[in-house]
């Protein structure tokens, strides 16, 4: 028992230590990540539309028209309709994004596509590194991550549940030297913090890891292969040319009227390039959750394609769907994306408390170890007496 004890606390130091940079600059950037949306309402002005008159959303085709007539040598290839009072954006054949008010049509602003939060999306997902080199060093970080939290709560668990025990584990000594202050910070938030952080972790290695998705949806479904849906195409057996933007300003009205469930005015609609594609639906964008649906773009048809809508889902299909959601801790709107930034900004501190910890033990070593060692003075002196 005592050398599992060792190995475990070992592996716990090593793994941290290695681990350490990328686990805080991964937390600190989930830390702004949280709360991207909250924070671009209050910065980017460009993103209100206020409604006073109470005018109805233009369809796509006059918002397209707009952009096409302002930008004629840009191709677009969707637009966003994030709600109401919000604007809608284009995405183009660039790296830019036009935003419009979609009540009047007017173009309110173009924006790069790199801007703050894109920068720190980059370093939440990749270092900065372009490439799967960045991706791989942050998947496998995660990974170690997972496996210090598992060694963290064998060397957190109290040897016995006395008083004194239970106050050492679960409270922060405040009045104490800065040492056990730290200690503490590490040990008993690392505790607090438990359960949320293995939520951010094993959603972030079922995004890092092909392997590890289709194990968790395994292990949850009872044995099952998660489902495969085929890629959607429209009908081309009839020569059609490609599809008119009433077919698309129809398919927006369909989406909104009909196939939306929540959230019904936030939804992205596609322009076909095409005939053989559909017309893609993005619908149900509510708390980091979101539904593909594929339209044939000559009937307006549902495609098998399409994903079920979220109450049709089982345990296992809705913990898919709503990985992403968990990870950023939407899933329950503000309350939970509070409770996640906590404990995102604990996970950050912890590489650094711990670190803190190592290198106390580290000195205090070495302290020791020069005052046990023989002094040459002494002994001098002592022979001559």
């Amino acid at each position: 028992m005592n050398i599992l004890k060792k190995i475990n606390a070992w592996l716990h130091l090593w793994l941290g230590l290695a681990s350490g940079i990328v686990v805080v600059i991964v937390g600190f950037t989930g830390c702004i990540l949280v709360f991207e949306t909250e924070l671009e309402d209050l910065t980017m002005k460009h993103l209100d539309a206020p409604n006073t008159q109470n005018k109805a959303m233009l369809p796509p085709s006059v918002l397209w028209k707009s952009v096409k007539h302002a930008l004629p040598d840009k191709e677009i290839h969707s637009v966003w309709y994030h709600g109401k009072n919000q604007t809608a954006h284009f995405s183009l054949d660039s790296d830019s994004l036009v935003y419009v008010n979609p009540y009047t049509a007017e173009v309110v602003a173009m924006v790069d596509h790199e801007d703050f939060f894109h920068f720190i999306l980059d370093g939440h997902t990749s270092l900065w590194i372009e490439g799967k080199i960045g991706t791989g060093i942050v998947s496998y970080a995660t990974l170690i991550f997972f496996i210090l939290l598992i060694t963290g709560i064998v060397l957190w668990w109290p040897k016995k549940w006395t008083k004194s025990e239970r106050e050492k584990a679960l409270t922060i000594k405040w009045q104490a030297k800065f040492k056990r202050v730290n200690y503490d910070l590490h040990n008993v938030l690392g505790f607090y913090s438990l359960t949320v952080a293995l939520i951010l972790t094993i959603t972030g290695l079922i995004m890092g890891f092909q392997w590890f998705n289709k194990g968790f949806y395994s292990l949850v479904s009872g044995g099952q292969e998660p489902p495969r849906y085929e890629r959607a195409f429209s009908d081309t057996t009839q020569n059609l040319p490609l599809a008119s933007l009433s077919n698309v300003d129809a398919a927006w009205r369909k989406g909104v009227t009909e196939i939306g469930v929540l959230n019904k005015e936030a939804i992205i609609v596609s322009f076909p390039d095409k005939p053989s594609e559909p017309i893609d639906l993005c619908t149900d964008m509510h708390n980091g959750s979101w539904r593909y649906v594929y339209l044939d773009q000559h009937t307006l048809e549902e495609l098998p394609a399409s994903q079920p809508q979220i109450a049709e889902l089982d345990v296992a299909q809705w913990l898919r769907r709503t990985n992403y959601a968990w990870h950023v801790g939407a899933i329950g709107g503000m309350p939970t994306k509070i409770l996640f930034f906590l404990a995102s900004l604990i996970c950050t501190s912890l590489p650094i408390t711990g670190f803190y910890i190592w290198w106390g033990k580290k000195t205090k070593t070495k302290k020791r170890g020069k005052a046990l060692s023989p002094n040459p003075y002494l002994s001098v002196s002592t022979n001559k007496a």
